[in-house]
């Protein structure tokens, strides 16, 4: 078998769904935040597994979410073994982009996560009853911890910042056969249910997911500290992660778009996630 490479896309929680980012903690660690389902869902009794589309309400989290998304469908993709319920380590995407990456991977490649956190310190109570910037927010961030002179790992970024927290290590990967466009340009339902039946896209009307990824749970899963692609000194500035091993120039947004690494590039990038 051949190196793996590598292959970096974005998930998790954002200003704009659900409308704040996940916290990261001082020493590198960090919570989980899914984005919420934005999609139409099939009836529970056509999903191909006997499971609710859990809430943000079920969500194991260590802080509390706004009283107004506690009830709302979360789209729980990437899912990963023992995190908020799930068992398998499955991601499906539906965008040409990505998936058309996605599907060039091979079993052994790594499939990576990243997301962008806001620091916060230890005990943040979350964004509020209502939302971020109501009378019960918890505003603690990066600032608080500066005032106050908090020890906070050096790589992390004042505020907020793009980080990898997790990956799956592929066992395989479905794929379209052709991706020109149309409404045929999924994975075949079929064969994704018998292979990720728990993927958050089985559970949408219509399927959509271009690329299915299936991973082995033994090596799959979060990290247990973040490794930072932002600049120790600014969220914006992507550091020698991206600039230097990724195929992306860490110009404009990165932090929005998927990142190759090539199999030098992603030996030394999984030695950095070993070390963390």
């Amino acid at each position: 078998m051949s190196d793996p490479r590598a292959l970096a896309v974005n998930v998790a929680a954002n200003t704009n769904e659900p409308g704040f980012r996940g916290p990261v903690y001082p020493d590198g660690s960090f919570a989980y935040v899914p984005i919420p389902e934005s999609a139409a869902t099939l009836p529970r009794e056509e999903f191909p597994v006997d499971e609710p589309v859990p809430t943000y309400g079920d969500l194991d989290l260590p802080f509390a979410v706004p009283a107004d998304l506690r009830e709302t469908p979360v789209h729980a993709d990437p899912e990963f073994p023992g995190v908020h319920g799930r068992e398998r380590a499955t991601y499906g995407d539906p965008y040409g982009v990505k998936a058309g990456r996605i599907a060039a991977l091979d079993p052994g490649d790594w499939l990576l996560f990243y997301a962008t956190l806001t620091l916060r310190p230890r005990g943040w109570t979350g964004p509020g009853d209502e939302g971020p910037g109501d009378a019960g927010a918890d505003e603690r961030d990066g600032a608080w911890l500066r005032e106050r002179d908090v020890d906070v790992d050096r790589d992390l970024a004042p505020d907020w910042g793009a980080y990898l927290f997790a990956g799956i290590r592929i066992d395989r990967v479905l794929s379209a056969a052709g991706d020109d466009g149309d409404d045929e340009g999924v994975v075949d339902r079929a064969a994704a249910t018998e292979a990720a039946p728990t993927n958050a896209h089985l559970k949408r009307d219509p399927f959509d997911a271009r690329a299915v990824v299936v991973g082995d749970a033994g090596q799959s899963g979060l990290f247990e500290r973040v490794l930072p692609l932002s600049a120790s000194d600014a969220g914006a500035e992507a550091n020698p992660i991206v600039t230097d091993l990724s195929s992306d120039s860490g110009k404009g947004p990165w932090w929005r778009r998927p990142m190759a690494f090539d199999a030098p590039a992603a030996s030394r990038l999984l030695a950095r996630i070993d070390g963390i």
